[in-house]
């Protein structure tokens, strides 16, 4: 369990904040590239690490996210017109370009030099793999946007989404890189059913105790969860995580890889960012029918929301008959199933009333990196991760391993595995 000092220091990220000042160092995930609109378009509300902001494409093509709040009177910038290189609030007209200077200041006599004084707050932006992507902490800190693997593949192998919940960042995270669950919440109550374990069948419900090999890395973790299966063979599902939220789950044999992004809103709420992927063919039309219904690694939202349709101000839409009679949860859909166990508890769960068992050997550890990343930072060690770049290439992986054998042995095995980078497809 944590104190509830060391609760309030992982899951508070506002400016200012340990944590808060530790995910700075980061370049952090806004929304997909697709969800900015044309050049001189609307701007797009955006709420990120505790602060008010609007995202806003300007007349050359140039993205800008700045304060949502114009430094004159305070004035929404939503409201503000987006024309001519800059976003002019409509209260007195001041003008902001994508670096935050005032551009102009009409309500002032012509020979004022005050607009020189007067700064929009400002974050650098870019695009990668379909995201885009701001650095929200010192300048002299900046390191590279991460380079996942996945951002090498044509868009053709890869399917993004993004959603909404309500639950501190942590708490999210937790649910993503615990393997043990899987044996419980996504499967079906008749024993005899081969696909009884939604993900890979027998192979959960047949070891329901993981042993798990956590191993350090400069990207995070990779999280190995090791299942006894048939004629004493081991199943391997080798996770990853990477600082400060990112997940990457393995694939059932032959499936996609799914990836994803926990971004703090605020402390109670998060933006998540799917990214579901081949390495080595297109994502199949049925495979995008089902994320796109919410069976399986992407929840099916509100339409023309962020909200998804299975949340907490309905239960999840839970059906008692079907969890008495057919599903464990009671509850359709993986992401839903999650949603209801991390968000569907408080907004911020107090983990000093915990009792964690040798299942929870990855949030454990997951906790410490974060808490002790930042305490580092206080004292003026700065986050290795934070350079980003070749760092995140790491990747999930899942096998069957035939002969038995030392454990460890295996663990770094499936771990050299992961961490070969993905073969591009760019060339098809």
């Amino acid at each position: 369990m944590l104190s509830r000092e060391e609760n309030e220091l992982l899951t508070q990220t506002d400016p200012g904040t340990p944590m808060g000042t530790y995910m700075r160092r980061f370049w952090i995930p806004v929304m997909l590239a697709d969800e900015i609109g044309p050049p001189d378009g609307e701007p797009v509300r955006v709420r990120l690490l505790g602060e008010d902001l609007i995202a806003f494409r300007d007349t050359e093509g140039r993205i800008g996210l700045v304060d949502r709040y114009c430094p004159h009177r305070r004035a929404n910038l939503f409201f503000g017109r987006n024309e001519h290189c800059g976003i002019r609030c409509v209260y007195h007209g001041w003008k902001f370009d994508v670096d935050g200077n005032c551009v102009d200041l009409p309500s002032e006599p012509p020979e004022s030099r005050f607009r020189e004084k007067v700064h929009l707050t400002a974050y650098p932006t870019a695009l990668k793999g379909g995201v885009l992507w701001t650095y929200m902490g010192p300048a002299d800190k900046r390191g590279e946007v991460p380079d996942f693997a996945w951002m090498d593949l044509p868009e053709s192998h890869i399917y993004r989404s993004r959603w909404t919940q309500q639950c501190n960042f942590a708490q999210a995270v937790e649910g993503e890189i615990d393997s043990a669950h899987v044996s419980f919440l996504h499967s079906l109550v008749d024993a005899n059913d081969e696909n009884k374990a939604a993900l890979t069948g027998r192979y959960f419900s047949g070891d329901t105790a993981p042993k798990w090999k956590v191993i350090e890395r400069d990207h995070g973790m990779t999280l190995g969860a090791r299942r006894t299966v048939e004629d004493g063979r081991f199943y391997w599902r080798m996770n990853q995580w990477y600082h400060p939220f990112y997940t990457m789950i393995a694939p059932v044999p032959g499936g996609p890889r799914s990836f994803r992004m926990w971004v703090p809103i605020d402390d109670e709420n998060i933006s998540v960012i799917c990214v579901s992927f081949h390495t080595e063919k297109p994502v199949s039309a049925a495979e995008i029918d089902n994320w796109e219904h919410g069976r399986s690694s992407h929840a099916d939202r509100i339409p023309g929301t962020l909200v998804p349709k299975r949340n907490r101000s309905n239960d999840y839409l839970i059906d008692r008959e079907d969890q008495r009679l057919r599903t464990y949860s009671g509850i359709e859909g993986i992401r839903a199933q999650d949603m209801a166990m991390t968000e569907g508890a408080e907004r911020i769960v107090d983990r000093s009333k915990e009792h964690l068992a040798t299942s929870d050997t990855a949030v454990i550890k997951m906790r410490r990196l974060l808490i002790d990343g930042a305490k580092a930072l206080q004292k003026g060690r700065e986050p290795v991760a934070a350079q980003g770049g070749a760092i995140y290439r790491a990747q999930s992986h899942s096998t069957i391993i035939d002969e038995t054998g030392d454990f460890d042995t295996y663990a770094e095995i499936m771990d050299a595995m992961a961490l070969t980078p993905v073969a591009s497809a760019a060339a098809e």
